[in-house]
Order: C-alpha cells, then sequence, then structure tokens
C-alpha cells in the first residue's frame, strides 16, 4: 500500500502541474500578447454602467449626454474586444450606451442639446449640437464599417453632422466644440480633434461613402483645414489627425504626416511610452505640478495612430510603445492609467478615472489594430 500511495502521489502532482501549465497556457491564448482583454473589457463595461446612473449625465426624455473621455472612447473600443472574448453579442453596457446614443439621433429635432444656452450661456447649444453629431457619426460609422453596410440611422447622422460644419471663418472646414477649457478633448484647442473624430467617421463609412461625389466638396473644404491648421495645434491633436489621415486619403500632405511620425518619435520616453502633458504642452489652471511620467493615454493615441499609418510593427520603437502599454495594465482593475492634465483629481474618485477611461479605450484600440 506505502509503494503505491508512492506512486500515485507524484502522479498526482505532475497530473495537477499539466493542468496548470495547460491553463496559463491557454490564459495567454486568449490575448496572445502579455496583456488581459477580460479585465480590460470589465473596467470598461463598469465605467459605462456608471455613467449611465450619473446625475451629472442625466438628460431630458431619460438619455444622457455622451463625454470624450469616458463613453465616447468606449463605443469605440469595446467592439474591439469582442472577438478576443467570443462574444457573440454586444456586452449589456454597450447596448445601452449605443441604444441611448441612437434615441438621441432618432429624435434629433425634439430632443435637447447636452447644454441648452438657457442654462449655460451662448453659444453651448450649437457646441453641444456640433459634438454630438460628430460622436454620433463617428460611433454609427464604424459599427456599419464591421457590418460592411452603410445603414439608413448612420446615413442620417453624417448627414446631420454635415449640416453643422463651419463653412467661413479661421475653423472652416472643422466643427465648433464644447469648451469647458478643458484639454485635451473640451477645450478652445479642441476643434481640430473633434475634426479628427468627424474624418474618422467619414472614412470609416463603408460602401464608398467618403469618396462619393455627394460630399466632394464638404471633404475638400475639410481637407483643407486639417492642411491648413495641422501645423498650429499640438503634437497631441496631431496624432489624432495622424490616426485620421490613415481613413482618408490626402487628409494630410505626406509631409505632414511625416514631420508627425518624426516629432512623435523624438517625444518618446526613455521607457518606450508617451506623456500627455507634455505632448499637449499643458499647463494645469490650479497651479500644480504635472505629471511627467509615461501614461497610458498619450502612448495608446501615440502607438495607435503611428500604427495606423503604416509604421511596421517591426520598428523598434513602436514595439517598444506597445511593449510598455502590455507591462503597464493594472491587471487588479484592467484599466491603463492616465491623470487630469487640467488639476489635481482624487484618482479613486469616478471624475478623476476619466483620462483612466480614454486612456483604457485608446489602449484596446491600439493592442487590437488591425489594417
Amino acid at each position: 500500500m506505502k509503494i503505491a500511495l508512492r506512486i500515485i502521489l507524484p502522479i498526482g502532482l505532475a497530473i495537477g502541474a499539466a493542468v496548470s501549465i495547460a491553463t496559463q497556457l491557454q490564459a495567454r491564448a486568449v490575448d496572445g500578447s502579455g496583456w488581459d482583454p477580460k479585465a480590460a473589457a470589465a473596467y470598461l463595461d463598469s465605467r459605462a454602467e456608471w455613467w449611465t446612473t450619473w446625475p451629472s449625465a442625466a438628460r431630458d426624455r431619460g438619455t444622457y449626454c455622451m463625454s470624450c473621455h469616458t463613453t465616447l472612447p468606449y463605443a469605440l473600443a469595446r467592439p474591439e474586444l469582442r472577438g478576443l472574448l467570443n462574444e457573440r453579442a454586444p456586452s449589456p453596457a454597450e447596448e445601452k450606451i449605443v441604444g441611448n446614443l441612437l434615441t438621441r439621433a432618432r429624435a434629433w429635432r425634439d430632443v435637447e442639446p447636452w447644454y441648452p444656452d438657457q442654462t449655460r450661456g451662448i453659444p453651448k447649444t450649437s457646441e453641444s449640437r456640433a459634438i454630438e453629431a460628430v460622436m454620433n457619426a463617428v460611433v454609427l460609422s464604424r459599427r456599419d464599417a464591421a457590418a460592411g453596410k452603410l445603414s439608413d440611422d448612420t446615413r442620417t447622422a453624417l448627414g446631420v453632422m454635415w449640416g453643422l460644419q463651419m463653412k467661413t471663418g479661421p475653423e472652416a472646414g472643422a466643427w465648433t466644440w464644447l469648451n469647458f477649457k478643458m484639454d485635451p478633448s473640451e477645450s478652445p484647442n479642441s476643434p481640430y480633434f473633434g475634426a479628427s473624430l468627424a474624418a474618422l467617421a467619414i472614412g470609416s463609412a463603408p460602401e464608398g461613402y467618403g469618396a462619393s461625389a455627394e460630399i466632394a466638396d464638404r471633404v475638400k473644404l475639410l481637407k483643407g483645414y486639417f492642411q491648413k491648421q495641422h501645423a498650429n495645434v499640438s503634437l497631441l491633436n496631431q496624432l489624432m489627425g495622424l490616426w485620421a489621415s490613415s481613413r482618408v486619403p490626402d487628409l494630410l500632405t505626406p509631409q505632414q504626416r511625416q514631420s508627425t511620425i518624426d516629432a512623435a518619435f523624438a517625444a518618446q520616453q526613455p521607457d518606450g511610452g508617451w506623456n500627455t502633458t507634455a505632448l499637449g504642452s499643458y499647463k494645469r489652471m490650479d497651479n500644480t505640478t504635472s505629471d511627467m511620467r509615461t501614461d497610458g493615454y498619450a502612448t495608446a493615441l501615440a502607438t495607435l495612430a503611428l500604427q495606423s499609418v503604416g509604421v511596421p510593427a517591426a520598428d523598434a520603437r513602436l514595439t517598444k510603445g506597445l511593449d510598455w502599454l502590455r507591462r503597464n495594465q493594472d491587471r487588479s482593475t484592467g484599466k491603463w492609467s492616465a491623470i487630469s492634465p487640467n488639476k489635481e483629481r482624487d484618482q479613486q474618485s469616478d471624475t478623476g478615472k476619466f483620462m483612466s477611461d480614454a486612456a483604457t479605450a485608446y489602449a484596446v484600440l491600439s493592442l487590437t489594430y488591425k489594417k
């Protein structure tokens, strides 16, 4: 009996070890890249769910606003995790976010703007209408790109967006943008950010929409805006334009694209990542010291933009940036961290997580990027 036990115990231990190794290999095979898509999805879903219940996000008719930092990046990134997680349908949180967007888009003429002039002051109605129109268009266009067919909802949303494009003045070709003096996406510096999202919407729409004759004059005006303003905006904004240029031919000139690529690599930090404050040349409004460490938002956007314009995966600098993302996901929460460039915030608070929400979504877009 003792001999039998001596034989059985090692065999049992060997089987247990084999199962453990197989489990680890299977877990790695889910993503194949050293980061945890399931944890990222859990973080993004939880933040989207929270947004739907946050009183400050509530709007008329039981809807809620979208945001440049939380729900818009979420709506763009969450579908990219579906294949990795073997999901057959959108998550409940994604259905809520996109469903709310469609509810408001379909009631466009009747639904109140996010920030009416009557309660927020002029020009908040026009800013709200423009930013929402662009968000609707880019989310729906990218959804349709996956399906390969332009839906009626998306065609309508694109039409509404075009109707709000500015035709005159220094921002001709772009859209007025929501200004709360909050960088990087809701400040006087943000119209270029918004125009980049609009370009992504146009270039993502299937069935050759971006090249159609019906919008040629409007696209020409948009390209003129980019070629006139690209050199005047921060490198962080230029990276948004670089990403958009991968979808719209000649949005940027070859010289503009190359100068942005060169500047991005010149700003890369020794650890392989990038810093949001440095790329945006931001100064905090509360006079606190800016955090100059590598962060998830700038690194995700830089690597996404560089991949999108064809920087090869074999480029050691790009590899180093993507490796930084793989190494720096917080496995306990699933997020990539980023800190507000505007002021000191409690990183454990819901509002303190806004930049990390965006960083996590863009990290997913970068790490799942495929041409």
